[in-house]
């Protein structure tokens, strides 16, 4: 029997690239990535219930406007329906909280689908590094995977290589929108240059300076490509950077999400409070990377 008790939360962290690098293109036109990822403690919500009926997907919060109200086109509802079609079980309906931006290089819909396969999973008894779990995942969305692990990565490949990226602190952070939506593909097509190549890293950043050294000295491959599409992402960057205890400040995945590492959390909070009241149609969000 289905009861209001059977209710399961998870929650879907945002994804923040610290660095992207374009290291090659695949012949079916997928772009090969050296990137290390990490996540945040801010994210989405969502809640799932098995149901007998026909499941529905319902969405609130400050971001739901921006996405299509079909089920069909929903990463978190597809999500559901492969795990069931590859391990059984029970289809269920879907109450998700959106708080993160869409289309804005954080991995939304990635990581709603990725903490539905991972409440699923858990439920089920099957680990996260199950191979056909994660085949799964990869079938959502190249992002799938990583926000699956849930973890810092160095991620390879279209996104499904994960390897452990380099030890490092909890970072204080603040992570900015410019209330703009970017397509990943517009981005990439926009590219140009020749490709990057992959560099070795430590097993360990230190400390926040060593870190931020590092975001600074690997840069992002999509920066400029973003900033031709959205020149508004260069004017995220400049008022980051203008902010008290502010160590670095770059451009997450496709964009135009921004990101700044901060001296603490008492400065990233006053540079959040400082962004909020200058730019009011911003979104700024106060947060951990790698908590």
């Amino acid at each position: 029997m289905v009861t209001k008790s059977s209710w399961q939360i998870s929650r879907a962290p945002a994804k923040v690239n610290l660095s992207l690098k374009v290291v090659g293109r695949r012949a079916d036109g997928y772009h090969l990535l050296d990137s290390i990822v990490v996540f945040s403690n801010f994210g989405d919500h969502l809640a799932l219930k098995p149901t007998l009926s026909a499941p529905t997907l319902s969405i609130r919060g400050p971001f739901a406007s921006n996405l299509e109200s079909s089920p069909e086109n929903n990463l978190a509802f597809l999500a559901d329906r492969a795990f069931v079609e590859a391990f059984g079980g029970t289809r269920c309906d879907i109450r998700l909280w959106k708080r993160l931006p869409t289309a804005a290089g954080i991995g939304g819909g990635s990581a709603d689908a990725a903490a539905v396969l991972r409440l699923k999973a858990k439920l089920a008894g099957i680990p996260l590094n199950d191979t056909d779990l994660n085949m799964v995942a990869l079938s959502l969305g190249a992002d799938v995977p990583m926000c699956l692990r849930g973890r810092s990565a160095r991620v390879g490949g279209i996104g499904e290589t994960l390897i452990e990226a380099p030890i490092m602190p909890a970072l204080p952070s603040v992570l900015v929108n410019p209330a703009v939506m970017l397509p990943t593909p517009s981005v990439f097509k926009l590219r140009s240059g020749p490709f990057s190549t992959s560099t070795t890293l430590p097993e360990a950043w230190n400390d926040l300076c060593e870190v931020s050294e590092a975001v600074n000295d690997l840069g992002n491959d999509l920066m400029q490509a973003a900033i031709h599409i959205e020149p508004v992402i260069k004017e995220v960057l400049s008022n980051l950077k203008a902010m008290a205890g502010l160590n670095v400040a770059s451009m997450s995945g496709s964009g135009a999400t921004c990101f700044g590492l901060f001296d603490d959390l008492k400065s990233a909070r006053q540079a959040a409070h400082v962004l909020k009241r200058r730019w009011p149609g911003w979104w700024v969000a106060e947060t951990v990377l790698n908590p």
